[in-house]
C-alpha cells in the first residue's frame, strides 16, 4: 500500500475546503488529505488566531468496514489560548486514542518553524496500491527509538557469478520457469564491478517471473574464460513458492532434498541454493527471501534497519535470525547470524535496490558519516543503446555487497526485452570457449 503524507498544524488555520462542501463526508473521487489541508482564510473564519489551534484530521471508519472510504474532520479552535500547551501533549493525545472510539492509531511527525509555528505531519493509507510509489514515504520507529524515513525503496534482484552459461539457463528457465528478461555483452569489466573484479569481456543476462517493476530477479554474471568460483558461507539460498518449479525439478530429474513438508532443496549450476515451497502464494512474485548470513545480529540490524530503513517483520534472538523489507508485497531480506566470520570467498554476490535518484548522494554522505565501507562511490553506468544509471555500492559490516541504484533511470533499462532470450542463446552458441579449452586439454580458470 502507497503512504501519502497530510498535516496538521498549530500556530494557523485551515480554509474549509471546497471539497469538503460538497462532499460532506469527503469521499470524492481522488481523494487526497494534502488537497484539503490550505491555509487560514479570515474572512470565512475571523475568530481564529495564531495562537489558536485549528486541526484536519484524516480518520478511517473501523466499523463499518467500507474499504477505501474515509472520513474527514475538520476541527476548529476550540478554547482560546490553547495552542500555548505546545503539542508534546496533543501529539500524545492522538497516539493514544481509546480503542473505543473505532479509530486508528494515527502516526505523527512534528517540525517546528522559527516562529514557533508547529507542523504535524502524519500518514494515512492511499486506496491506490502502487509497489514502488515516486512520492510517497514512511516513517516507522527503528531499534534504537529514532524515527526511520523509509522512502520509496524496491529490492531488486540478486547477482550470481556462473561459469557454465548452457546448465545455468537450463535451471533458471527450464527448471524454476524464469524468464530471459533481458541480455548484455560487454567488451570490458564494469566500473562498478557488476561482474567481480575481473576487466575482460563478460555478460550479464536478466531472469525473472516478470518484470523487475514488480518481481525480485536474478542477475546472471558470466566471464568468458572463467569456469567456476569457490563458494564461501556467506549466501544460504534464495527461497520462492512454486508448485511448478517443483513439477519441474521431477520431470526433469533435477536433484531434489525434501528439507521440511512441501519445502525442497536444490542447487543450481555452481552450487547456489533455491529452496522451493511447492505451493502457489496469491501473489505475483513467487520470491519470498534471500537468506545471507551474518556474525553480529544486532550490529547488522542497526546498519539495514536504522541506516538502510529496513522495516524488521520478523526477530527471533535464540534462532538469531531477523527478517526484512521495504514492502510487504517486495521480496525480503533474511539474516541469519552464524559463529565466526563470514566468508565471502570468489562466488560473492551482490544484492541490489532502488531509490530516487536524488537520494544518492543523500545516503552516500550518511555512509560516510557513519563511518560505513562504501566500495563504489557515487558513478553513472552505460549500456549501449540503452538508459544511463547511477549507482552506489556498499558494504555491510560482514561485507556483504548493497547497489543502489537510481530509480527513474533504472526503469527504462529494465524494461523487458522480448529478445532478451534469442541474444543469450545467440552468445551461448558463439562462445567456443569450452569447445578450446577441451581441445587443448586444459581447464578453464577458477574465479
Amino acid at each position: 500500500m502507497r503512504l501519502t503524507p497530510f498535516s496538521l498544524s498549530t500556530g494557523s488555520s485551515f480554509m474549509y475546503s471546497r471539497r469538503l462542501k460538497k462532499k460532506t463526508f469527503g469521499t470524492a473521487p481522488a481523494l487526497r488529505a494534502s488537497a484539503i489541508s490550505r491555509r487560514p482564510s479570515s474572512r470565512i473564519f475571523p475568530s481564529f488566531s495564531r495562537n489558536g489551534l485549528d486541526l484536519t484530521i484524516v480518520i478511517t471508519l473501523l466499523w463499518p468496514p467500507v474499504p477505501g472510504k474515509s472520513l474527514i474532520v475538520a476541527k476548529p479552535r476550540l478554547f482560546p489560548g490553547v495552542g500555548r500547551l505546545g503539542w508534546r501533549p496533543l501529539r500524545r493525545l492522538f497516539l493514544l486514542l481509546p480503542v473505543g472510539t473505532g479509530l486508528r492509531r494515527a502516526r505523527f511527525l512534528s517540525t517546528t518553524s522559527p516562529d514557533g509555528n508547529t507542523t504535524f505531519t502524519g500518514l494515512r493509507r492511499s486506496a491506490r496500491t502502487q509497489r514502488r510509489a515516486s512520492t510517497s514515504q514512511d516513517w516507522t520507529t527503528g531499534s534504537n527509538g529514532r524515527m526511520v524515513n523509509h522512502t520509496p525503496r524496491a529490492a531488486l534482484h540478486f547477482v550470481f557469478k556462473v561459469g557454465n552459461r548452457f546448465q545455468t539457463a537450463r535451471f533458471y528457465r527450464d527448471v524454476l520457469g524464469m524468464k530471459v528478461l533481458r541480455h548484455e555483452e560487454f567488451e570490458e569489466g564494469c566500473k562498478a564491478s557488476c561482474n567481480g573484479p575481473y576487466d575482460g569481456r563478460w555478460s550479464k543476462t536478466m531472469v525473472g517471473f516478470g518484470p523487475e517493476d514488480d518481481h525480485f530477479v536474478v542477475e546472471l554474471t558470466y566471464n568468458y574464460g572463467i569456469g567456476d568460483y569457490k563458494l564461501g558461507n556467506d549466501f544460504l539460498g534464495i527461497t520462492l513458492a512454486s508448485s511448478q518449479a517443483v513439477s519441474n525439478a521431477k520431470k526433469l530429474q533435477w536433484p531434489l532434498t525434501e528439507v521440511a513438508e512441501g519445502i525442497f532443496e536444490t542447487e543450481a549450476p555452481g552450487g547456489y541454493k533455491f529452496y522451493l515451497q511447492n505451493c502457489n502464494l496469491p501473489q505475483s512474485d513467487p520470491v519470498l527471501k534471500v537468506t545471507l548470513t551474518v556474525s553480529d545480529l544486532q550490529k547488522s540490524l542497526n546498519y539495514w534497519s536504522n541506516l538502510l530503513g529496513m522495516k524488521i517483520y520478523e526477530k527471533d534472538e535464540k534462532k538469531q535470525r531477523a527478517l526484512l523489507g521495504y514492502a510487504d508485497n517486495q521480496c525480503k531480506l533474511e539474516l541469519q547470524g552464524i559463529k565466526g566470520v563470514v566468508d565471502h570467498a570468489a562466488a560473492f554476490g551482490r544484492i541490489a535496490f532502488s531509490c530516487p535518484q536524488k537520494e544518492l548522494p543523500g545516503l552516500e554522505d550518511l555512509m560516510k558519516r557513519e563511518n560505513q565501507k562504501i566500495l563504489t562511490p557515487l558513478v553513472s553506468l552505460d549500456t549501449p543503446g540503452k538508459a544511463t544509471v547511477q549507482v552506489v555500492i556498499l558494504a555491510d559490516p560482514d561485507g556483504h555487497e548493497i547497489c543502489f541504484v537510481g530509480d527513474e533511470a533504472f526503469r527504462e533499462l529494465s524494461k523487458m526485452d522480448p529478445e532478451g532470450s534469442k541474444l543469450l542463446d545467440d552468445a551461448m552458441a558463439a562462445d567456443k570457449s569450452d569447445e578450446w579449452f577441451a581441445k587443448h586439454n586444459k581447464p578453464k580458470a577458477s574465479g
